[in-house]
């Protein structure tokens, strides 16, 4: 876990083929999709998605020059409880692949120890931390920092 956010958890990806890739958690148990939640919640988990993706984006950018962007998901198709995805996107990616959605990628790319989370993920799974922690402070949100 990266740190707990006012409507779910920040944790970065088991898998790291895109470094940096991370995922935002429902907080809430029973929670399918953003729909099953009321409005004020739907708005503070947007905002969670929302700051976890600058914190991507911001640490990704100052650790490899070839950062392009920051993709943001909620898709819900395969694990029934409410996430987004936020996928940092690189200029190195093959380029059959740089522009098209991340689930191209082939099946193994979530599988392959090679891209497993591991120690040399350390630079990056802090820089988001810390950045997160800094954006949370600037927009009055109560992030606390995790494990």
């Amino acid at each position: 876990m990266l740190r707990r956010l006012d409507a779910g958890f920040a944790v970065i990806g088991d898998t790291q083929f895109l470094p940096g890739y991370s995922v935002l958690l429902t907080d809430e148990p029973g929670v399918e999709r953003l729909s099953d939640l009321p409005r004020a919640r739907r708005m503070a988990f947007l905002s969670d998605m929302e700051l976890l993706g600058e914190a991507v984006e911001r640490a990704c950018g100052a650790l490899d020059p070839a950062f392009r962007r920051v993709n943001l998901e909620i898709l819900g198709n395969t694990d029934p409880f409410l996430h987004a995805h936020v996928w940092p996107r690189y200029e190195w990616e093959p380029d059959h692949l740089v522009g098209r959605p991340v689930w191209l990628y082939p099946p193994d790319s979530w599988t392959d120890r090679r891209f497993a989370l591991g120690p040399r993920h350390d630079p990056v799974r802090a820089g988001i931390d810390r950045r997160l922690g800094v954006l949370y402070a600037a927009h009055g949100a109560r992030g606390s920092a995790g494990g």
